[in-house]
């Protein structure tokens, strides 16, 4: 199964067609801020503006060393080290995703406070309470064994360490149009209720502090998206996508439209 969600978001071009993009923009490649990355590196629904929200609302200030679960191109990584002053490993199973997160992080100036690995959320090459902190954004979705996965994140967490988690929730028998975003096709996509998460995550040794419904604020981004006319920016998540990404974009819209699923927001802490 891991194998297959690395296929799924790789295929050996990507950081080519970010810096094209960067240029087709008008941005010098070597002048590239965090901010000009915004709309291609946040691979979730609302983008920057849900990062904010989650970690906002986590409250994760006073944590020093952070760990990004399924950490993609590196957006998420490089906001917490830009805008907290967080030092961030970020951990995914794509290694084009983990070389595009370090190539763009230098570019950005955040190597030192920025590290990405190879890894597997299911067996993370961290030692016991090595985080103070640890986010997931939109990576449940490709997860069967969330009980086994959450307490592998708690495993590197300290004592009352944070986990915050914005992922798309559903029910798994849910009558979804594939391709999606997450998954080419059902045996891809391993949803699971709101209420399955909160199971998953006091099973593996947490205490649910918070669950945010964020369908509302999910329909509000979209409409705000068919509302912009001309042609796409050059930098945004088709660039990740690829060819099929107005096709899965537009199965996502209307999902999350019918009620069949929602982004969710859930913050827990260790102990």
């Amino acid at each position: 199964m891991m194998d297959e969600v690395a296929r799924h978001y790789g295929d050996g071009q990507l950081l080519d067609r970010i810096l094209d993009a960067v240029t087709a923009a008008g941005i010098d490649p070597q002048e590239l801020t965090v901010h000009d990355l915004a709309s291609v590196d946040e691979f979730h629904i609302g983008g920057r503006r849900a990062t904010r929200h989650l970690v906002e609302g986590a409250g994760l200030g006073s944590s020093r060393r952070v760990l990004d679960v399924g950490s993609g191109v590196g957006g998420t990584a490089r906001y917490l080290a830009a805008a907290g002053g967080h030092d961030v490993v970020g951990v995914d199973l794509t290694v084009e995703y983990v070389e595009t997160a370090a190539a763009l992080s230098r570019l950005v100036g955040l190597e030192g406070s920025v590290e990405f690995q190879v890894a597997d959320v299911m067996a993370l090459p961290f030692e016991r309470g090595e985080f103070d902190a640890a986010v997931q954004l939109h990576v449940g979705m490709n997860i069967a064994d969330k009980q086994a996965a959450f307490a592998e994140v708690g495993r590197v967490l300290v004592e009352g360490g944070v986990f915050a988690l914005y992922d798309i929730m559903g029910r798994a028998d849910t009558d979804l149009e594939f391709p999606l975003p997450w998954a080419g096709g059902a045996a891809g996509s391993h949803l699971a209720t709101a209420d399955q998460y909160v199971g998953a995550l006091e099973a593996a040794g947490f205490r649910v502090e918070r669950v945010t419904d964020r369908r509302d604020f999910a329909r509000s981004f979209f409409g705000e998206l068919r509302e912009r006319s001309g042609p796409p920016p050059s930098l945004g998540l088709h660039l990740l996508m690829g060819e099929e990404a107005p096709t899965r974009y537009g199965n996502m819209v209307k999902a999350v439209e019918a009620g069949a699923v929602a982004p969710v927001e859930i913050v827990a802490r260790r102990g």
